[in-house]
């Protein structure tokens, strides 16, 4: 088992949310859904977005989740994982300020915008 330390601790909080919120919780209404949608497809729809895109990003998500817990072991995978969450997240915000959803929907992505880039920061140095 690696140790724990704030790296760790980031990976784990970023993938157990990502899986959370795409595997357990996408149909399911919340209050940082974007626009006025109940499910995480109905958000990709209020944002103009096409299905096939909705699909994309949730496998982005989920793979980026699950090589952020593979990478407690096989650290060469924290990077370019975080990396892509990063820019989802930046996606995430522009998603939200484009049907000017009031900023208490974007926390999620803020927060996890904040963790992933962290994760890079702390993996870096």
């Amino acid at each position: 088992m690696p140790g724990i330390n704030l790296t760790t601790i980031l990976q784990t909080v970023v993938a157990l949310g990502l899986l959370n919120v795409w595997l357990m919780r996408s149909s399911r209404s919340t209050a940082y859904r974007g626009g006025s949608s109940q499910t995480l497809k109905e958000e990709f729809a209020a944002y103009g977005l096409p299905v096939w895109f909705f699909y994309l990003v949730g496998v982005l998500k989920v793979g980026s989740a699950i090589a952020l817990i593979v990478g407690l072991w096989v650290p060469s995978l924290v990077m370019p994982a975080a990396g892509v969450v990063v820019g989802l997240m930046l996606g995430a915000l522009v998603m939200h300020i484009k049907v000017r959803d009031p900023i208490l929907k974007s926390l999620p992505a803020l927060l996890v915008l904040a963790m992933s880039a962290s994760i890079l920061g702390l993996s870096i140095g």
